[in-house]
């Protein structure tokens, strides 16, 4: 089974979310099972260098988009055990970060016209393209525009993946018409046609073979007004090809046993997780104190993530017996609300206005209870992560978090962390106030990480399901 994967960004090469996660490890768990899987990604210029020079031209092609002609190459580089090829435009990809641009719809129309067009020169072609989030959703619609009824193509089938519903690649109808050479028909309503302009996600959705997401409570939340992002009406007809799949994570690279950035190395001994939590109260500046416990925030500091719940009652939170660590950036408001709480309860507070992957760990190492109060969530890394170093997640019940994240239930001992339903400031705080309450009681407290130590968030059940899914299609 021939497996291309289609996305924007991966681990290590360049990485703005969670996707980039996706991208640089469920390949590895996929190839274990026996599949022929490869990745191509944009080459920007961001990738470092001890990647790049590693790099071999293995193609060099034009790219026809409309009346242009372009130059494109092909690199390739082998990492882990997984081919990855780089499609390289200086004038498209020369440039710093991976999106954010005016020319945005072309730079990906031209990524999705190149991962078309240099199957034949890479002598790759896959039995199904696996695409992920807006910047390849056209590739399902290029093959179905151009490629479907070519012999050597017709077998492929395709898969989107929705990593995060709210981006949807919406540009306007010309620039669409202009790049792909595709015909009216294609920007109908019941097309490409998305807010008067047209959509690359849209695209994706509708044209795919089948339609997968980061979790099976966001595959239902998406098919609802308010998590839809206005595409919950075309979802809910084409439920019969939507299924959610948990995202899984690196147990080989976030490992407490083996990673570099901590001080002390631990798997199940909460003795030894414990000194990593005093090495960071010093770090950090914080009252070095085992009994309180150390509640922590590793997130982008934007609205989706509940923030504006923490700016309601932050007063009542830093009245908790509890010491708080926040790691991120983000909108300036709330990069301004932890310094501010930072100045005012420095015994209490710890903010790390930056992004450092090596004090990300250190943090989840450390830390004893970890929130996540999301508005939306589609999968979410962050407690998988927190669950895999041994601390205690602490979330609203949407999306990912729901579905990993078992809520604590004193009375049969059966939980894996803590939750609340409502997105509501005051439900965060109680469910906050008592899991504050739960860590002086040993008997609770010993439980809960014995629950936790049992789960399994590796990639490799959740690999299968991708496996069985990509057989379903081939033979369907």
């Amino acid at each position: 089974m021939k497996v291309l994967f289609a996305a924007s960004e991966a681990v290590p090469f360049a990485k703005t979310g969670g996707l980039a996660d996706v991208i640089g490890s469920l390949p590895k768990e996929l190839a274990k099972q026996g599949l022929d899987v490869r990745v191509i990604l944009p080459k920007y210029e961001d990738i470092p260098a001890q990647w790049t020079e590693r790099m071999e031209t293995v193609a060099v092609l034009t790219v026809r988009m409309g009346w242009r002609q372009q130059y494109c190459g092909i690199l390739k580089l082998e990492h882990e055990g997984i081919p990855f090829y780089f499609v390289d435009n200086e004038y498209y990809f020369r440039r710093k970060g991976c999106y954010g641009y005016g020319d945005d719809a072309e730079r990906f129309a031209f990524y999705c016209l190149a991962v078309m067009d240099a199957m034949q020169h890479i002598d790759f072609i896959p039995d199904v393209i696996h695409c992920h989030d807006w910047q390849a959703g056209m590739i399902p619609v290029l093959y179905r525009a151009h490629f479907s009824y070519q012999p050597r193509y017709a077998h492929i089938k395709t898969v989107m993946t929705v990593h995060n519903l709210k981006y949807q690649g919406v540009f306007g109808k010309e620039q669409f018409k202009d790049y792909f050479a595709l015909g009216d028909e294609h920007f109908t309503g019941y097309a490409l046609e998305q807010y008067g302009g047209a959509s690359f996600m849209k695209g994706g959705l509708l044209y795919s073979d089948y339609i997968t997401t980061v979790s099976p409570s966001y595959a239902d939340e998406i098919q609802t007004p308010f998590y839809g992002e206005y595409l919950d009406s075309l979802l809910r007809s084409q439920s019969f090809r939507l299924k959610g799949i948990v995202n899984g994570i690196d147990y080989d690279e976030l490992d407490p046993m083996t990673d570099p950035h901590l001080e002390v190395h631990y798997r199940d001994s909460v003795e030894d997780k414990r000194k990593n939590k005093l090495k960071l109260q010093e770090r950090l500046g914080l009252p070095v104190r085992e009994d309180v416990p150390m509640i922590a925030l590793v997130t982008r500091l934007v609205e989706q993530k509940g923030l504006s719940l923490i700016d309601r009652v932050i007063e009542e939170l830093m009245q908790l017996n509890a010491q708080w660590v926040v790691l991120g950036t983000g909108e300036q408001r709330y990069e301004q609300m932890f310094r501010w709480a930072a100045e005012r309860y420095p015994d209490k507070m710890a903010a790390c206005i930056t992004f450092d992957e090596g004090l990300a760990r250190q943090i989840y190492a450390g830390s004893d209870l970890f929130l996540m109060p999301s508005q939306f969530e589609p999968c979410g890394i962050g407690q998988l992560i927190a669950m895999r170093y041994l601390s205690v997640p602490l979330v609203r019940e949407t999306g990912g978090l729901k579905d990993t994240v078992q809520p604590y239930n004193e009375f049969t001992g059966e939980g894996t962390g803590f939750s609340f339903a409502h997105y509501n400031a005051h439900d965060m705080l109680y469910t906050v106030q008592r899991a504050v309450s739960y860590y002086n009681q040993e008997e609770v407290w010993t439980n809960l990480l014995n629950n936790i130590k049992e789960k399994d968030f590796s990639w490799h059940r959740s690999a299968q399901l991708y496996a069985e899914l990509y057989e379903q299609l081939a033979q369907g």
